[in-house]
């Protein structure tokens, strides 16, 4: 099983940005974990802040891989061209939030990924990806 992980803008930050909201983890040391945690799974991981990084990996990879996890952070509640490209791409996504979106504020309660996903994860810290890769197996 080949799965790509996706992370939008700020996610660069993780163990430094807001640590009462996203822990004091950074992505690297957590993708380290999961590895080792799902051994069968051929992980690979990808974060870009720029919007048409994150469409062109998409598309990339969306006709090849088992399996996208997608946590588009703030592009999340204003990229209609993410939400497109989730939709044109045949490889399976499932949107992740570390956060619980809706206990935040109001503009992040709108997605314009979840439409075109398989399914949505939200609230449960980093563990959310695990959740997304265990949904996959």
């Amino acid at each position: 099983m080949k799965l790509m992980i996706i992370n939008g803008p700020n996610l660069n930050l993780l163990g430094k940005r807001e640590p009462e909201v996203y822990g004091s983890t950074t992505f690297e040391e957590y993708f380290q974990e999961l590895q080792q945690k799902f051994p069968n799974v051929d992980l690979e991981h990808f974060q870009s802040n720029i919007e048409g990084e994150l469409i062109g990996k998409i598309q990339d990879v969306g006709f090849s891989y088992d399996g996208i996890i997608l946590n588009a952070a703030a592009y999340t509640h204003t990229s209609v061209g993410i939400g497109d490209a989730v939709k044109a791409v045949s490889t399976p996504v499932i949107e992740v939030h570390i956060s619980n979106t809706h206990k935040r504020e109001d503009f992040r309660h709108v997605s314009y990924i979840s439409a075109g996903a398989k399914g949505v994860i939200l609230g449960f810290g980093l563990q959310s990806y695990d959740l997304a890769i265990t949904s996959f197996l």
